[in-house]
């Protein structure tokens, strides 16, 4: 065949091995390191900050939805708004707790559970962001986004690759043309690692 090879590729067997360890490697370190904010498969910007929110402009946010909090302790956008204010300043303790308050007035909100889930992994603690995410597929079966994350935590770091092929896969049985927030096919992906174990 007449395929050209990048230059620095070995020849034969080899070959593949590389290219398939080059795209994982593409894929996971631009994308499987982290996990995205609901909504983000859909807009992978939706997850940054708002360009320019400076730090004292983002604090006076902050400490006008914590007033509204304060005023009604059942306003559940203020709760919400707070949890993604502090998503987005990266305190995911402060986001945990503001998403706990918000899910405790309606726990049925699968979009909250996925936000809590992200910052249950930033935090350190994988096996609560899985939780999390089921209980945002348990609310919403066509929840795209749960789905994805979920197989990122399990594959990254739960080292759980046969659930997060299931995951990502589950994923594909919804949508079959999903893609991850930074561009790549979940198909790419999953058939990429599976190609991987039979070389």
């Amino acid at each position: 065949m007449a395929d050209k090879k990048p230059a620095g590729y070995v020849k034969s067997e080899k070959v593949i091995w590389f290219v398939v360890a080059s795209l994982l490697i593409g894929f996971l370190s631009g994308v499987a390191f982290g996990v995205y904010k609901s909504g983000s498969i859909a807009d992978p910007h939706q997850s940054a900050p708002p360009e320019g929110m400076a730090d004292a402009q983002r604090q006076q946010t902050i400490d006008a939805l914590k007033a509204k909090t304060e005023q009604d302790p059942g306003d559940i956008e203020a709760w919400i708004g707070l949890g993604h204010q502090y998503f987005d300043a990266n305190r995911p303790d402060d986001a945990i707790a503001a998403y706990d308050r918000a899910l405790a007035i309606d726990p049925r909100n699968a979009n909250v559970w996925t936000d809590l889930g992200v910052m249950h992994r930033r935090n350190g603690n994988p096996e609560k962001a899985v939780e999390a995410f089921d209980r945002a597929m348990d609310i919403d079966a066509a929840h795209e986004i749960s789905r994805f994350n979920k197989g990122i935590v399990l594959f990254h770091d739960l080292k759980d690759e046969a659930g997060a092929l299931e995951a990502w896969e589950s994923l594909l049985a919804i949508n079959p043309d999903a893609t991850s927030p930074g561009g790549q096919t979940v198909r790419q992906l999953v058939d990429h690692i599976k190609t991987d174990h039979q070389e």
